[in-house]
């Protein structure tokens, strides 16, 4: 099955600070994809890698085609949408349509209507009358409509409430994700969306601590939770990150088995958000 994105030996610098270290990784057709690391790990510059719009050593395949080369052509099968406070202010609902089907040979203009007959927004009415959660709606709409193979995005419910970045993301994974598309999303809240992620990618200033498939990672990690009195034996067994809760000290393992670590206490598999930390705090 050939990748949506290859990456192999990405490298990017800006000035003494490399934002790209070596960065490899695959993404599988029909997979959601989450991109995660703190501020300043490289995201944002992996994903300008991947729309064309930075130069980079290493090799780079997106659909089969060359970024650099061929960003013309690649744009007509990817949607990219970043932060939803980027429209325009002056900008009315009809010509941010307008906009879209001008510039995205794949924009749907009678679905994205379809999809606003079913909320309160009206074709003349401009941005800076919206509510936060109408802005949303309305780039929903924009998403909805556009037949795009690959769909990226960068931190796009930053700034909204819970409500409207649930409502963001059900409806994106309800009315849009199949799998003949492929989404690649960046954001902070990993809490709600790791139920949404078949792979994760975790970066720390410019390297790929893990690339990894969700369903794999209960194989591979594990999380014990034990006493004062267990500790010593669990230490043991070398755990490669640990944090005192509660009086508790809970523990983070790579490749040990999970029988042997029930004689100690609490075992489970971490969440996406607790196995983030446990990376970055141990590296």
């Amino acid at each position: 099955m050939t990748a949506v994105i290859e990456a192999r030996g990405l490298r990017k610098s800006y000035g003494s600070n490399r934002a790209l270290d070596d960065v490899t990784f695959s993404v599988a057709p029909g997979r959601i994809v989450g991109m995660i690391g703190a501020n300043g790990a490289g995201k944002t510059t992996a994903l300008k890698a991947i729309l064309g719009l930075t130069s980079f050593q290493g090799d780079l395949t997106v659909l089969g085609r060359n970024p650099r080369t061929q960003r013309d052509e690649l744009m007509r099968d990817v949607c990219f949408v970043a932060d939803v406070a980027v429209l325009s202010r002056w900008m009315k609902v009809g010509q941010a349509l307008d906009f879209v089907a001008g510039v995205h040979p794949r924009f749907n203009r009678e679905r994205a209507e379809e999809f606003l007959r079913k909320t309160d927004l009206k074709m003349n009415s401009r941005v800076r009358e919206l509510s936060r959660g109408m802005v949303t709606q309305l780039h929903l709409a924009l998403i909805l409509a556009i037949d795009a193979r690959l769909l990226v995005l960068d931190e796009p419910t930053l700034g909204l409430d819970l409500l409207y970045r649930r409502q963001f993301y059900d409806t994106l994974l309800n009315d849009y994700f199949d799998k003949e598309r492929t989404i690649l999303l960046t954001t902070h809240q990993v809490e709600e969306i790791e139920h949404l992620l078949t792979d994760v990618l975790f970066l720390r200033q410019g390297r790929v601590m893990l690339a990894a498939p969700v369903e794999t990672l209960a194989e591979e990690y594990v999380q014990l939770t034990v006493g004062p009195d267990e500790a010593a034996a669990a230490r043991a067994l070398r755990p490669f990150y640990e944090r005192e809760i509660f009086g508790r000290v809970v523990m983070f393992f790579d490749g040990q088995s999970p029988q042997t670590l029930e004689q100690l206490g609490d075992v489970r598999t971490p969440s996406i958000a607790d196995l983030f930390v446990a990376k970055m705090q141990a590296a």
